[in-house]
């Protein structure tokens, strides 16, 4: 491609770098604006409809549905280069609201390629043709679907931020977003100023694409400007032609290639070289591992046969000669040897010898649990076959059962912080419940958890005191996408001792904690989605930003838990104790409270639409800024309860107490405060729409300053 020489005399040499450096700037600012206006209608693409979904999913009128597998991959996979906690387990949205964040998705993604198509096409994009900036080839065609890939997806966005995230990643930043949004913006802005200053600089982007940003002026308006000012007309000329100059000066990677034929064939041969080298010695080193591991497997087999002699009935073997076999057989650690020490286990009679099998299997550790589970299955099997009837043999299968259960309970116990991926789901650990079931208690107090599939699991009576099933990973930071956290989903953990135990963010939907200690229990973030909590104790314990939507909290103990902004839709927590709990900010829509105490408890904007809050003691309680639409207040006690700011529209007020009564002088054990210091509590609050209040509760909302259409 060449071009005409313009030649010019060093006075208009001079007089046009002043224009040219300002044309230079015009543009600059007119490419940020452009690209500022696409950014923005890619977010608010997505802004918009996720906003609306929020909403949505705060409403309680919706029907709920399990949120789009879509949705949670995509979360799932931002989660994790982000270090972010992963949203797992079951999780209900409003069914608007699954479309929506769908729609919040996609509309991004295919906004994004509609302008990567019109910039490929025709070289503008929507913005970039309102702020006349054109991006074109080195023909000064619109630059193509390949081009503009590589300039926008490589060199615009995955070469800055791939830097600024390795910065983030392996620096005191991390896991700071904050930082990352800044370190990103800046090596963006950075990519985009281009080379140190000169003339015709170009952005990484363009570089890499071959490509320029250039004025979009019309044809029309050339023209015109043209025929008004000649010297205007000749000087767009020899920009265009400097501009083809500096092309011809540039050549991109391919024109690169062609004028250094031997230097890429240098390349390629050199590459080709490496690869057959790596190749070979890999295959080396495999062959040799696989030999070594054929010959250790050889030497375990023959071990493994000598030490079955010694073990066999008629082998004529001491106890003290049996058990020095059974420690050797636990040393082997092969798969076969673990399969002989389960079966040994459940056959063998001889005390002494039995504590040497279990002392064997705990050598071997973690890799004995998939054989003892697969015994524990077999053996629940054969102990339901029995029924309660032939108590002998019922007896005999119990006591093999318990030596099973005993057997795990020391692996767990010796190998704490090193189970990660140990399976136990289905396994039987706990009591059964039945008549003459395994008296056998599982005792895993003070341990690391961390990582076990408990999941179906019976740990029915087991303690836990001060036992975590979560640990902060690899990276030793808590609440990142590596954190090892156990499953207890569906798993059995009634009248189960959990105090001072950390299940925050463990995934426990479905789970039966009915009678259960949890006091003080750490259990933040967790999953418990449609879980049993029926009279379990939580005194005290964390349960900020839980799930525990559709829970069966009856006559539970909540007695200054902390419940802020946990979800607890559609739960029932009849007759439950709620003295002085924290429960700012929860969603409480749908909830049953009929009966429950929740004396002094902190409701201030909480989402208490459609609950059922008949019969409740609220004294004291704080429901400032409370939306209680369509609540059912029927009979409950609010005396002295702060109602500032409510929303009781819809709300039933029926034989609600709303002005405290006079104390009872032989009663000196409550005292309640003095009625002129909460005389505000229902200051400002509107009733106009509130339901059947009688015209006590008129005359005394009236004097303490609450708004309805009866009050003079």
């Amino acid at each position: 491609m060449t071009s005409p020489i313009v030649r010019r005399t060093s006075n208009q040499s001079g007089q046009s770098k002043k224009p040219e450096r300002v044309n230079s700037l015009l543009l600059a600012s007119r490419r940020f604006a452009a690209w500022t206006a696409e950014i923005t209608l890619v977010v608010t693409s997505g802004l918009i409809p996720f906003g609306l979904g929020v909403y949505a999913n705060s409403r309680s009128d919706l029907n709920r549905v399990p949120l789009n597998p879509v949705l949670v991959v995509t979360e799932r996979a931002i989660a994790r280069p982000l270090a972010l906690p992963v949203s797992y387990g079951i999780r209900n949205v409003a069914w608007p609201t699954n479309i929506l964040w769908t729609i919040a998705l996609l509309a991004p993604v295919t906004l994004s390629w509609w302008q990567l198509y019109l910039l490929a096409k025709t070289g503008s994009t929507i913005p970039k043709r309102w702020l006349k900036v054109r991006v074109i080839n080195e023909q000064g065609k619109p630059p193509g679907l390949g081009a503009v890939v590589i300039r926008e997806g490589v060199g615009r966005w995955t070469v800055p931020i791939s830097i600024a995230y390795l910065l983030w990643r392996y620096s005191f930043a991390f896991p700071n977003l904050g930082l990352l949004t800044l370190l990103s913006l800046l090596m963006i802005v950075g990519e985009g100023i281009g080379l140190p200053s000169r003339r015709g600089r170009r952005a990484l982007h363009d570089q890499l694409a071959g490509t320029y940003s250039v004025n979009a002026l019309s044809a029309t308006s050339r023209q015109e400007q043209s025929a008004g000012d000649n010297d205007e007309a000749e000087e767009w000329q020899e920009g265009e032609e400097l501009a083809a100059d500096q092309t011809n000066q540039s050549p991109n990677l391919w024109r690169r290639i062609q004028q250094n034929p031997n230097l890429t064939l240098f390349g390629v041969g050199l590459t080709s070289m490496t690869a057959v080298l790596a190749t070979l010695i890999g295959t080396q080193v495999y062959i040799q591992i696989q030999q070594s591991q054929r010959a250790t497997k050889q030497i375990n087999s023959q071990q493994f046969l000598e030490l079955v002699k010694q073990l066999t009935p008629n082998s004529g073997a001491t106890d003290e000669q049996r058990q020095s076999a059974i420690l050797a057989m636990g040393g082997v650690n092969d798969p076969q040897s673990i399969k002989f020490l389960a079966d040994l286990l459940v056959s063998e009679t001889n005390p002494s010898v039995l504590d040497t099998i279990q002392q064997a299997l705990t050598t071997v550790g973690p890799q004995a649990i998939p054989e003892l589970k697969n015994k524990n299955q077999f053996l629940v099997g054969e102990l339901e076959s029995v029924g309660s009837t032939a108590t002998k043999e019922r007896e005999l299968r119990q006591g093999r059962l318990q030596r099973n259960q005993q057997t795990i309970n020391k692996i767990l116990s010796v190998y704490s912080g090193k189970m990660e991926g140990v399976d136990l789901s289905s396994t039987q650990l706990g009591q059964s419940g039945t008549p003459g079931s395994s008296f056998f208690n599982l005792v895993l107090d003070n341990l690391d958890l961390s990582g076990v599939k408990f999941k179906s699991a019976n740990l029915n009576q087991a303690s836990f005191k001060g036992s975590r099933f979560r640990s902060p990973g690899e990276d030793g930071r808590w609440d990142t996408y590596d954190d090892v956290i156990a499953d207890l989903s569906q798993a059995q953990l009634q009248q189960a001792n959990l105090t001072d135990a950390n299940l925050s963010r463990v995934l426990m939907n479905r789970i039966d904690l009915s009678r259960a200690t949890l006091n003080r229990a750490n259990l933040s973030n967790a999953r418990l989605y449609d879980a049993k909590l029926n009279s379990t104790q939580l005194v005290g314990a964390d349960l900020r930003n839980a799930v525990l939507e559709r829970a069966s909290l009856t006559g539970a103990d909540l007695g200054d838990a902390k419940l802020n902004e946990a979800n607890l839709y559609g739960a029932r927590l009849g007759r439950a104790t709620a003295i002085g709990t924290q429960l700012s900010f929860a969603n409480l829509t749908n909830t049953d409270w009929q009966g429950a105490d929740l004396s002094g408890a902190y409701l201030d904007r909480a989402n208490l639409s459609n609950a059922n809050l008949s019969a409740t003691r609220l004294t004291g309680a704080v429901l400032r800024s409370a939306q209680m639409e369509n609540a059912n207040l029927q009979n409950a006690d609010l005396s002295l309860a702060d109602l500032r700011g409510a929303n009781v529209a819809g709300a039933d007020f029926k034989g609600a107490i709303l002005a405290p009564s006079k104390q009872d002088p032989a009663d000196q054990f409550v005292q309640t405060p003095d009625l002129g210091s909460v005389s505000a509590v229902v200051q400002g609050v509107d009733f106009s729409q509130a339901k059947n209040l009688d015209a006590k509760q008129l005359a005394y909302l009236c004097t303490q300053g609450a708004i309805h259409p009866r009050c003079p």
